[in-house]
Order: structure tokens, then C-alpha cells, then sequence
């Protein structure tokens, strides 16, 4: 085997009619006979010889086949992710976009959805049928529906569809109970059924390989890994526990060079998506708090640069001006390791915390500040989307830019602290349209030097309609990115 050949992508899980692109999808509910699962009474019997084949034959009929038509120039079907670091890693060709320009033409996708209501909801992933003009989704049997799109939310990669119906149609649909990914554990058998590649119903077998996986998708990065054959469309699709209860929504793979399974595959755990599913069931869309600070992950530089006794906590790089945090009093360098009398362990924690927490509701926030600790009350508000949380920096670019602390600098092997660093990047924005990067340095904006976010400011606060130039320090390198604003 030539291993210089072998070539590691991380893929999202959707086919088009080039047969690069596919997805998976998983969701929730429970058919009429679910208190028939094939579950076994003593969890430390061993399984039943049949037991894979019980769970395809009760399930089955509760996951369906989505098929979408989308205008070519106008999809983007790469995942809505938040951008890469500084250092090449596997992840790199995740936020790619698979086929672009390559067609003028109306295009179909494939993925598979999640039955999770006898009235026809189907939990599905947003890259599935984002941007789509047209969505099919195909049950079992073969017979195909019309759906359309209740809601969305990019951040989590989850879209629940309502299947259009006839009138005097009342049809109960199987739908598929939804379990408790919290109490699943590594090792576990697990079984995934989708659309691979358009091959409807197929049934894979593996195990939990990890759980809590982080793979740079966003935010709120927690996903399980697993080994059952999970491939281009499968996103959306269900990841059975032995109970036969849905406990992920099959989403992204590792692939090699032929953009199949490598054993590596990632489902959104389910538990997650029962979060959210209220919002979109209700309003169509995600409320989430907003506590307004950048943070950003201790290294052992940083903890010893800011005398830490330990690494735990999430270390605050900037604060929004007029957010919760500012008025709360959190400054630059504080290191928050409690929220809410929850612990902060490690960075990701405090988003997910956050996002969790009611608008309106104060909470009692504990940081670390110049080696003492100081706890501030923090009123949640409102977080009203990406471009109103990025305070006037990059705005009109779509990212976010903090100042480069001496530690910032020492802890990222930059040469100096001049310049701005990317924070972070707005999926479907000119910046990220244009191939800056999370962890990437700018120094120059239209040959003009930059020292700090002030300086960045007022320069890009004045580009709004033109092409602003950028001049971007990436793994000692400097390249320039022209980024055209609308």
C-alpha cells in the first residue's frame, strides 16, 4: 500500500449528481411499537444472534430517503462550519466546496431523514436541504411525499421537515423513539440506517468508538464517534442503540481518496437535537443566550504565562462592547471557570452553557483575575445571530477579530503581536467565501498596516460595497485575500 497516496478528508455526509457530495440524517420519536424493541432485559447477557436483524426490520420503515433539487450557483453544499486553525490538520478539506462551478444547472442531492412525529416531522441536517428549492422525502415502501422546511439551524448542522399530505390522507407514520445519547457508552453497538450514495435502507453495524468529539464543525462540537459504515448520504440518518432508539444523527465522515468510509464516522448526539427541537417546531429558528466574550482554549504556555494553577476554564481573549459581559464587568484575561455554579472544564463547556441559558435569566459567573477569584452576576440577553454579535468587527466581512496579547502571541508561535488574529468566521460570509481562516493574522487591510481591532475597525467600516485587501500571515507565510463585500 502506497500510504503517501492514502489521503485523509473529512467529508459531510451528501450526494449529488456528481457523486461527491452526500448526507445523513437521525432523528427521534417512536413507532406504535416501540414498547416492542428488541432490547435486552439483562444488559450483560449477550446479544441475541438476531438482534440486528429484529432492529432493521422494526426500524426501517420510520427513516426515509430526502432528495433535493437546488439551483447550483446559489447552494453552498459544504457544511456550515466555523473554519480551520492555523496548523493543517485531517479536518482541512471539511469546509470545502464540492463542485462548485461546475454546473449551471438545477442539481438533485441526496440525504436521509429521521421520522419523529406519526403526523410526518422528519429531523434531517441542515446541509441536507439547505438551500434547496425542492424536497422529496422517499419511505420504505417506495412512496414519495413533497416536504417542506419548518425550521433550521445552521449552528447545531439540524432541519426538521413536515411531509406535505393530501387531504384525507391520516395515515399514521412510523416514527422512532428517541433515546438518551448521555448514557451512551464507548464500546456500545450501535446500528446506522440510511441513504449511502442513494442506496436507500441500508443497514451498517459498528460500535461507539468516542464520544465528545470536537472536529472544528462550530461551536457546539460534541459529537459521537463511530466505526458502522456511514457514508455520502447518510447525513440525517438515524445511529440505533440496541434498544432500538435513535441516539445520533449520522453527519460527517473520514475518508480516504475515493471519498467512502474509513471506519471513522460522526453522528450529532440526540440529546442535542431534543434541545432544540421546541424552537423549531414553535418559531422555526434557535433562541440562544448571549454572553458576548471570545474565548479561547489554555495551553500550557498560557496557563503558566497567566500564573494558572490549572488549565480548567475558558480564557476570555475579548469582550464584546454593550454585551452582557462587558456590563457584568468580565475583562480581557480573565479565565471564567464557573458559569451558572456549573464548572467550566474545558473551553467548549461555556458555549454550550451559554447557548442553553434562558435570555433574561441572571447567572452567577466565576472567573480568575490576576490570580484571585471574582464572581460577577451576568444578565443573559438574546443572541440575535451572527452578524449582530460580531460588535462592529468585520462586520460587513463576516468574522471576528481579537487583539494579540503578548501571551496570544507566545502561545501561537507568532512572530509579534502586530496585527489582528481571526476569531472567528460567519459560514456563508465574504470573508470565509474568500478563504480566510480561523487563527489566521492580518496585518494590512488595502496595503494600510493593522495593529488592533480599533485600527481594524475603522478600515473596514469604510470598505462597505468595494473589495477590501487583506494582507494574512498563515503558517509563516503572508498571502493576500481580496474579499468583495455586497
Amino acid at each position: 500500500m502506497d500510504y503517501k497516496a492514502f489521503k485523509i478528508t473529512l467529508v459531510i455526509l451528501g450526494c449529488s449528481a456528481l457523486g461527491l457530495l452526500s448526507f445523513q440524517t437521525g432523528g427521534g420519536g417512536a413507532p406504535a411499537f416501540v414498547d416492542k424493541a428488541y432490547a435486552l432485559s439483562d444488559s450483560s447477557a449477550p446479544l441475541p444472534a438476531d438482534i440486528f436483524v429484529k432492529i432493521a426490520k422494526a426500524y426501517k420503515p420510520g427513516v426515509v430517503g430526502i432528495s433535493t433539487k437546488v439551483n447550483a450557483e446559489d447552494s453552498r453544499p459544504g457544511f456550515p462550519g466555523k473554519g480551520q486553525g492555523p496548523a493543517p490538520n485531517p479536518f482541512e478539506q471539511f469546509f470545502e466546496r464540492f463542485g462548485k462551478g461546475r454546473e449551471q444547472q438545477p442539481r438533485p442531492g441526496m440525504g436521509s431523514g429521521i421520522i419523529i412525529d406519526p403526523a410526518g416531522l422528519v429531523l434531517t441536517n441542515f446541509h441536507v436541504v439547505k438551500g434547496a428549492d425542492e424536497i422529496e422525502i422517499q419511505l420504505q415502501d417506495e412512496k414519495k411525499y413533497k416536504a417542506e422546511l419548518m425550521g433550521s439551524d445552521a449552528e447545531t448542522d439540524l432541519a426538521l421537515l413536515k411531509v406535505i399530505r393530501e387531504k384525507g390522507d391520516t395515515q399514521p407514520f412510523h416514527y422512532l423513539k428517541m433515546g438518551d445519547s448521555d448514557k451512551l457508552e464507548v464500546g456500545e453497538w450501535v446500528v446506522a440506517i440510511g441513504n449511502p450514495y442513494g442506496l436507500s435502507q441500508t443497514v451498517t453495524v459498528g460500535v461507539v468508538s468516542a464520544k465528545g468529539r470536537n472536529i472544528g464543525s462550530g461551536r457546539y462540537d460534541e459529537f459521537i464517534q463511530t466505526d458502522a459504515s456511514i457514508n455520502p448520504g447518510n447525513s440525517g440518518g438515524p445511529l440505533f442503540n440496541v434498544k432500538g432508539e435513535v441516539i445520533g444523527i449520522n453527519t460527517a465522515i473520514i475518508s480516504g481518496n475515493s471519498g467512502g468510509n474509513v471506519g471513522i464516522g460522526f453522528a450529532i448526539p440526540i440529546n442535542l437535537a431534543k434541545g432544540i427541537l421546541k424552537d423549531l417546531k414553535e418559531t422555526g429558528k434557535v433562541t440562544r443566550g448571549w454572553l458576548g466574550v471570545m474565548i479561547q482554549k489554555i495551553t500550557p504556555d498560557l496557563q503558566k504565562s497567566f500564573g494558572l494553577a490549572q488549565s480548567e476554564g475558558a480564557l476570555v481573549g475579548d469582550v464584546m462592547p454593550n454585551s452582557p459581559a462587558s456590563t457584568a464587568g468580565v475583562e480581557r484575561g480573565d479565565v471564567i471557570v464557573e458559569f451558572d455554579h456549573h464548572k467550566i472544564r474545558v473551553m467548549d463547556d461555556l458555549p454550550k452553557m451559554v447557548a442553553g441559558t434562558p435570555p433574561g435569566k441572571t447567572v452567577e459567573v466565576k472567573v480568575i483575575r490576576d490570580g484571585k477569584d471574582k464572581r460577577l452576576n451576568i444578565t443573559i440577553e438574546v443572541l440575535k445571530g451572527e452578524k449582530e454579535t460580531l460588535a462592529s468587527l468585520g462586520k460587513a466581512l463576516g468574522l471576528q477579530v481579537q487583539d494579540i496579547t503578548p501571551e496570544l502571541a507566545q502561545s501561537l508561535n507568532l512572530e509579534s503581536n502586530e496585527g489582528v488574529l481571526v476569531a472567528d468566521i460567519v459560514p456563508g460570509e465574504p470573508a470565509g467565501e474568500a478563504g480566510l481562516r480561523r487563527g489566521d493574522v492580518i496585518t494590512e487591510v488595502n496595503r494600510k498596516p493593522v495593529h488592533n481591532t480599533g485600527e481594524f475597525r475603522k478600515l473596514t467600516s469604510r470598505a462597505r460595497g468595494k473589495t477590501v485587501l487583506l494582507l494574512v500571515k498563515r503558517g509563516g507565510a503572508s498571502i493576500f485575500i481580496a474579499v468583495k463585500l455586497g
